[in-house]
Formats: C-alpha cells, structure tokens, sequence
C-alpha cells in the first residue's frame, strides 16, 4: 500500500458503505441506526488501478471529551493526522447540516488534502444537497452511490489529482497493473481444517481476543500496543466491530483480532448486536488461536464457559486470561480457587493454560504472550504413526475396548490425518459400536501422553476393509 485515506464524515451519510465497497468485503458492519462505527478500522483497498490503506471511523458527534462521543471522536482525529487524503462524506439526501460544516472547517485548520464525497447522489431529490456542498469550500463534491458503486471512477480520478500523480503511483509501485495482479489480490478462502500444514513461526499469527461485555478486552490490546488504539471506557458493550491491530513480539509477528462482547443469547435482542456477534464469531472461526478473557472478580460465569466451549467446539487453541488481577486482594487463594474451578468446570479443555493479567498496569502480558505461542505450536504439533500405534496397543491392553453384543471390538491402525486442531483415525471393527466413554478414555490419553493440553482433539473411528468381501459378493 502506498498511501493512507481516512473516511470522515457524521454519522450514517455512509461511511462503512463505502470503506465495504473500496475494500470488497463486508468488514465493517452496516446498519440504519446511527453510530454504529466506533473504533477506527483499517482495511486494504482497491480502486480501479489504485491500491492503498482505507480507514473507516465514526461519524462526528459534538460532545465532551469525557463521554463515549468525544472519545470516539479522538479516534477519528487520530485517523485523520494518520492519514495522508481524508474522503470527507456527506449525505446528499438528506442536504448539509451544521456538524458538517464544524467538520470541513476543522480539516481545512489541518491542512491535508481532502476529497469532498456527496454520497446517495442516485437518490431522488439529491440535487439541492449536491450543490450545497460547493458552499463548504473543499471544492466541487464528488457524487457517488456507495451502495450501488456508481461514481468509483469519478473518485478515482479526484483522489489522484487531490494527491498527484507521484503520491498515487510512486516508483515502486507497478506501472501498469496486469490482470494477474488483480487476481492475485482477489479475496482468499479462510484455511480449510483438512490442510494438514507444517508448523510456521514466521508468518503473523492470528489471535482473537473474547469475552464477555467490559471483561478489559480492549482495554488489554491497547496495553499491548502501548497507544489507545482501540476505544476503551467504562460503558459496557463499546466495541461492535471486530478489529484487527498488528505488532511483533520478540521476532513473531502478532495480528490480533479485537471483538463485542457476548452477552447470553437470550439478551441478545437487538439487530445491532446480532451482527456485532456474528462478527465475534467470524473472528473467532478465522483466527488460530483465541484468547478468552475472564473478569477475575466474577470468573466462571455460565457465559464464559459456554464461550470455552465455543471455543473448542469450532476447532480453536485457547488460553484463558482472568484479566483485572490488580483488583484482587487475596491472589493466592484466589489462583488455587481459579485453577481448581478450570478444570472442573472444563473437561473438554483440559490442561488450558490459564494466565492472571491486569489489563491497566500490564501485569502478566508477557506470560500470557508466551502461552499464546506454547499453545498454538501444540495445536500445530503432529505425531507419528509408529509412535501412535505404539501408544494404540499399550492402552488395549492397559484398557480393553468393551464388549459389544458379546464381541470385543478391535482397534487395528491409528494415524493422526491432520493438524489445527490435531486429528486422528482409528481403523476398527464396528465403528458404531464404539462407546464415547472409550472415545474420551482414549482423547484424555492422548492429551496427557503426547503433550497436548488445552486444544481440541478430533478421534475418527473408520470400518476397516474386510479383504474377503468381495469373494462372497462374487459368489
């Protein structure tokens, strides 16, 4: 990417529209009810032969600094003094209003390049609101239709002559950008769970960062970056969009995915925040590894195991960050309390490492980042097939298969057939036959024998081939 652009503009004129339209993704969330943005949000952008970093933040909002609506508005400024062009978006519908008029005038103070976007221009009756906003002095508006895509290449062209031919298109970027260069940026499939890759410490790992609302999700990212980049405060539920930040921690590089928190599904009644956790569970699906982080002065809620369990359920490495330590008194008896309740309350993940942080003051990061990468290279690890069945044989005869019907069932070869999560087929008489108790003897085996704690584990249990069966069917 070799320029920045922040979208500006008050709120619901379509901001998130059209940071969706330019970086071909449905990132952002969109909806009828203003201020649905609040964090900024990067994203890769594509525009005819234009390629550069797009920002999307909220809408203005004239409020104090101490409110959610001045804070979110810093987040805006910030995107702005990041940028190098700044989209200024007006709603050419609805006409202008003075928050618009307070904006132009802020970012004429600031001196950057800006491109005047009348947005909804396809709309009926948008003319009197396409003219009026000659009267902003940011030059002539440029009309588009975020929704429908009209005008892209009317935006195109404004962005290039706002920022030169040099600034669009500098020497190190392609002349002349081929076919195959588009298709080589073209969308990328999430990887599938039947890839079977080896394990890459120098690609950037994927981290999802859960919770429940005001749990110090946000709150510990930014401790973690060492700038408020994200929205913080003391309401609960601020973050509605998943966001992505991206850092290096002792060499690795780290993009971390920051979520809404969920609240039990039956609360969960508005529109707004169905969206907002199904882009939590988006996040959850497309990361590697998730961090679920506990409030530790009220952990094991109903909720926060029904996420561990989500958790395990959709394939992830875990780790567990009872976060707000430094509000503990009694730590030790605390710690003992926590670890007993992890692995009663968790069978499906046992041996999950658990880490006391305190978001505010940084207290146990670096332990919890260690864990992170123990942990995603468990949920890599592979084993090998003689050592398996070596393993396979030894619990058959430590622990027999049960009798079914008055036959014993047979296990006959074992081979782990994928990694992320680690998955293993067992070729055996009966399949069906085979009691889950058995299933789970077998998985806690593996856990504790193979060194495989805290991850999901996948046992397939497949008939093995019965070499005469086809001479009784030719007979």
């Amino acid at each position: 990417m070799n320029f920045t652009v922040a979208i500006v503009g008050r709120p619901n004129v379509g901001k998130s529209t059209l940071f969706n339209r330019l970086v071909g993704k449905k990132l952002a969330l969109v909806d009828d009810t203003p201020g649905v943005t609040r964090d900024r949000r990067p994203g890769d952008a594509k525009l005819i032969d234009l390629r550069f970093t797009i920002i999307d933040t909220a809408g203005l909002e004239q409020s104090g600094p101490d409110t959610l609506q001045g804070r979110m508005w810093l987040q805006t400024e910030a995107a702005i003094d990041e940028a190098d062009l700044t989209l200024f978006v007006v709603d050419a519908k609805a006409g202008l209003t003075p928050a618009d008029q307070t904006l132009a005038d802020m970012l004429r103070r600031r001196g950057k390049p800006v491109v005047l976007v009348a947005n909804k221009s396809e709309a009926k009756g948008s003319e009197g609101g396409f003219y009026d906003a000659f009267t902003l002095g940011l030059g002539e508006p440029c009309p588009i239709s975020a929704e429908h895509g009209q005008g892209m290449i009317d935006l195109r062209d404004a962005i290039v002559e706002a920022l030169g031919e040099e600034r669009a298109f500098p020497p190190e970027f392609d002349e002349a950008v081929t076919d195959v260069d588009i298709r080589a940026d073209a969308d990328v499939d999430v990887e599938d769970d039947d890839h079977e890759p080896e394990y890459d410490d120098t690609k950037p790992l994927r981290v999802a960062i859960i919770g429940r609302p005001n749990a110090g999700k946000s709150t510990l990212i930014n401790r973690f970056l060492g700038e408020d980049r994200l929205l913080t405060g003391p309401e609960a539920g601020i973050t509605r969009d998943s966001i992505s930040v991206q850092w290096d921690w002792r060499g690795r590089t780290i993009k971390m995915f920051d979520t809404a928190g969920m609240r039990k599904k039956a609360r969960v009644q508005e529109k707004l925040e169905k969206l907002s956790v199904a882009d939590s569970i988006r996040s959850i699906r497309f990361a590697e590894l998730v961090v679920i982080v506990f409030d530790a002065t009220i952990p094991f809620e109903k909720q926060d195991l029904q996420l561990v369990d989500l958790v395990m359920r959709e394939g992830r490495a875990a780790v567990l960050a009872f976060n707000k330590w430094d509000l503990v008194e009694d730590t030790q008896a605390v710690l003992a309390d926590l670890r007993e309740k992890t692995e009663r309350l968790l069978p499906q993940a046992r041996g999950i490492r658990a880490v006391p942080i305190a978001g505010q003051t940084g207290y146990g990061l670096d332990r919890l980042m260690q864990s992170i990468i123990d942990t995603d290279m468990v949920w890599n690890r592979r084993i090998s097939t003689a050592k398996l069945n070596k393993w396979l044989e030894t619990q058959q005869i430590q622990h027999p298969p049960p009798a079914v019907s008055g036959r014993r069932l047979k296990l006959k070869y074992m081979t782990q057939v994928k990694a992320r999560p680690p998955g293993f087929m067992i070729s055996c008489t009966r399949p069906e036959s085979v009691p889950e108790s058995y299933i789970r003897f077998l998985t806690n085996g593996l856990r504790n024998d193979f060194k495989l704690p805290g991850v999901p584990i996948r046992i397939h249990l497949k008939a093995s081939e019965n070499p005469f069966e086809n001479r009784r069917k030719k007979r």
